[in-house]
């Protein structure tokens, strides 16, 4: 893997026009918007697009497959990729488009979401859940996400004492990142109390524990590095990537709260990137819940099993702090339309390239990415830098 380090680049990213609450358009044409935004991001033609890769098959109610992009695109793609595990498939694809891009199985790859996940407009109406999960588990409790990651976070504070404080400092940091995000859905500081207080969902989750439910769309342009140098934005490099799946029902995890998935994938991209943890200057963490960044902190190597919790109660993640986390508010503020991992890639490309902004990160060089999938069951990691 390390011949494919730094040959490819990713050239364009974007959101679809509106991000939050947008009832009035469909997660197609979210996801149109998207698409067109980082191609002209890049400095691209829709027509330059031969490699399409987006989660989810053509029956697939959350997503559309690449199929239905390229109609809706008019291209007829060389390479297509419909990976789907959750909202890490979209670190997990980059990867995928690497290989792609290094054999030449496409020239310019484009890695598309969309979701209406507030509105629910263009999606099909739930029905029975015939899957394992659906069989096993939802008849003993288990439901939504928060009914997981509930457990996941709950057998975190047995096995080592963290506590809803604790947690909500996660919530409490990732907001005044958000607070200097134009884009973010909520901007308001909040306090620890606010988000103990704060209405329940599922124990030991509030609330404010939990991720937003919006609309938006994302999209990333991807192209070999000899053909980023032509493309009108300084092109970010991807280092290192890695991949994993542990399991599909959390009742199989080989051991609540630490995600093996994470830790492969992890030290597959730290591998191929050549660097050390020590090396990294930012990070972008799932954060569908608190408890998500903490478990992929001390999964991924950067803290010790119970220890994640302490990057954020001591500031080291919060603006001006020595280790930055989630900088465009997360999840938990920013937008989280049911598979956030492509928001994550934007944000940590824009940091890179110095556009953030109020909330640019002073000399980012090295940043990692890290998106769990599905309910903690695989994990995507990504390691881009600004210079090969």
């Amino acid at each position: 893997m390390k011949e494919l380090s730094n040959s490819v680049c990713i050239v364009g990213v974007d959101e679809s026009d509106e991000i939050g609450i947008v009832p009035h358009k469909s997660q197609l044409t979210l996801q149109m918007e998207a698409i067109r935004n980082a191609t002209r991001d890049a400095g691209l033609e829709i027509a330059d697009i031969d490699g399409i890769f987006a989660p989810g098959g053509v029956d697939t109610a959350n997503q559309h497959s690449p199929a239905v992009l390229a109609e809706a695109l008019g291209i007829i793609p060389r390479y297509v990729d419909g990976t789907g595990l959750g909202g890490g498939s979209f670190m997990i694809m980059v990867g995928h488009a690497i290989v792609a891009l290094y054999h030449g199985l496409c020239d310019v790859a484009v890695i598309a979401h969309g979701e209406s996940g507030r509105s629910r407009v263009g999606i099909a109406p739930r029905c029975i859940n015939k899957s394992l999960s659906g069989q096993f588990e939802f008849p003993y409790g288990f439901g939504h996400a928060p009914t997981y990651f509930g457990m996941i976070t709950t057998r975190h504070m047995h096995e080592y004492g963290t506590t809803l404080e604790q947690w909500a400092q996660v919530a409490v940091s990732t907001r005044a990142w958000a607070g200097l995000n134009p884009k973010a859905r909520f901007r308001e500081p909040i306090t620890i109390e606010d988000v103990i207080s704060s209405r329940p969902i599922c124990y030991p989750l509030n609330l404010l524990n939990c991720c937003l439910v919006t609309d938006a769309g994302g999209a990333v342009v991807l192209t070999r590095a000899d053909r980023a140098k032509d493309c009108v934005k300084k092109p970010v490099f991807v280092k290192g990537a890695g991949e994993a799946a542990e399991h599909l029902m959390l009742t199989q995890m080989k051991k609540l709260p630490f995600s093996e998935a994470t830790r492969v994938s992890g030290k597959k991209a730290f591998t191929m990137a050549g660097v050390m943890r020590s090396d990294i200057d930012h990070l972008m963490l799932y954060d569908n819940f608190t408890s998500a960044p903490p478990l992929m902190l001390e999964s991924l190597g950067f803290a010790e099993p119970g220890e994640g919790v302490d990057f954020f109660a001591e500031g080291r993640s919060t603006p001006g702090g020595s280790l930055t986390i989630n900088t465009n508010g997360g999840g938990l503020s920013y937008t989280h339309t049911g598979m956030y991992g492509i928001f994550a890639i934007i944000e940590t490309v824009r940091q890179l390239r110095g556009e953030c902004g109020e909330r640019q990160v002073p000399n980012v060089n090295l940043s990692l990415v890290n998106g769990m999938a599905g309910m903690f069951s695989a994990a995507g990691t990504l390691i881009l830098s600004d210079q090969t």
